[in-house]
């Protein structure tokens, strides 16, 4: 069982990067955004504690029970999220596979302009901007402004085993 962690700033590229992802794997792949379940699931701020925490990691492991390939994505702010994310590791069956987009905040500025629909600014981006916000955990991999989407994509599937 393959578990994907894609991490990073608003606007920095994740969720196409994980959208892609799962359309190259297929069917029965679970992809769990963050903002889905915080936002539009619960409604809630993202705040240490906040109730998505918990649901996340439910959902995550009923993934891991149930799928070949689960993804899970967002900012993910290793202060709030970082102990849900490290239970993950120590699942039995389980490769975790963690990518953090280290991006400067005018390359996601950037990116974030790219995007048809957006439903917040650049002056919102500066509030919420945490720079490199690692876990610091062995074989996690930080995704620079230099790398192409397919680049990135081609770099997952690789350390997955697909291609």
């Amino acid at each position: 069982m393959q578990l994907i962690i894609i991490r990073g700033n608003s606007g920095s590229g994740k969720s196409t990067i994980a959208k892609r992802i799962q359309q190259y794997l297929g069917e029965g792949v679970m992809l769990i955004g963050q903002d889905e379940v915080r936002r539009q699931m619960l409604n809630v701020h993202d705040r240490p504690g906040n109730l998505a925490i918990q649901l996340i990691e439910e959902i995550v492991t009923y993934g891991i029970n149930h799928c070949n390939y689960v993804i899970l994505e967002g900012i993910l702010n290793k202060y709030k999220y970082g102990t849900m994310l490290n239970n993950f590791f120590e699942k039995p069956n389980v490769n975790v596979h963690v990518y953090y987009f280290d991006l400067s905040f005018q390359e996601t500025v950037r990116r974030h302009h790219t995007k048809q629909q957006t439903d917040f600014d650049e002056n919102a981006m500066s509030k919420w901007f945490v720079p490199q916000d690692t876990l610091n955990i062995q074989g996690e991999i930080c995704i620079t402004e230099s790398m192409s989407e397919d680049y990135i994509i081609n770099m997952i599937l690789k350390d997955i085993g697909v291609l």
